[in-house]
């Protein structure tokens, strides 16, 4: 499963990264993203609001037992060995974090998933892979560039790398082509003010614009 999970995401290259976004729009965001070619969907867990872990894991289930041949979930800002159990119990397939944690990353494998740590320095994105992380997350990537992951790739060509912080439509081809593996974008996709206004067809015809600029990465 495990391996299925890694070529999927290096299929489809984008993750779509959901805040805060629960119920009926989560499921019509879900829908407007999938619709846009969108295959790969993090939901986020608030650390500030503990109560709100089990929405999030509401969220993973939703989109697994409607979309699951579809649309691919996991979880993010995942911090705790704890809270990558409770993404497993929903369904989830990958866990990210913003941070290289040896015992969040061994639990995910253990558990079966997909370990994306993040990281923002050569040694960090080492020890992440020594510690089994199937990709390490480049963040914050639109700070750090596209030139870093290009410079990094040269002597780290064995780690797959991928780019999430400040990426969108705009840039999110640049990463790629420097050398990432894939790219997780936020607010670009799941844009807050389109949501609260249920103009989710802003969310999927963005979502399009930016499946074109990732592929069009690869026929310049």
């Amino acid at each position: 499963m495990r391996e299925n999970i890694i070529k999927q995401v290096k299929e489809k290259k984008i993750i779509a990264i959901v805040r805060g976004v629960y119920g009926d729009d989560c499921r019509h965001l879900t829908e407007a993203l999938m619709e846009g070619g969108i295959g790969l969907i993090e939901f986020t867990f608030d650390q500030k609001k503990p109560d709100d872990w089990m929405r999030t894991c509401e969220n993973i289930s939703m989109v697994q037992s409607q979309y699951g041949s579809r649309m691919l979930c996991g979880a993010g800002t995942v911090l705790t060995k704890e809270q990558a159990e409770l993404a497993r119990n929903a369904g989830g397939s990958f866990i990210i974090s913003p941070n290289v944690n040896r015992a969040v990353i061994e639990e995910t494998v253990s558990l079966g998933m997909v370990s994306i740590p993040g990281a923002m320095s050569p040694s960090e994105i080492v020890s992440a892979a020594e510690y089994g992380a199937d990709f390490v997350k480049i963040f914050p990537a639109a700070s750090l560039g596209a030139s870093f992951i290009k410079a990094v790739k040269g002597p780290l060509n064995y780690i797959p790398l991928l780019a999430v912080g400040g990426v969108g439509e705009h840039n999110a081809a640049e990463f790629l082509r420097a050398g990432a593996e894939g790219v997780g974008i936020g607010g670009n996709l799941a844009n807050r003010e389109w949501i609260a206004a249920g103009e989710f067809d802003k969310i999927r015809e963005a979502a399009r614009r930016t499946v074109q600029n990732c592929r069009g990465a690869f026929t310049e």
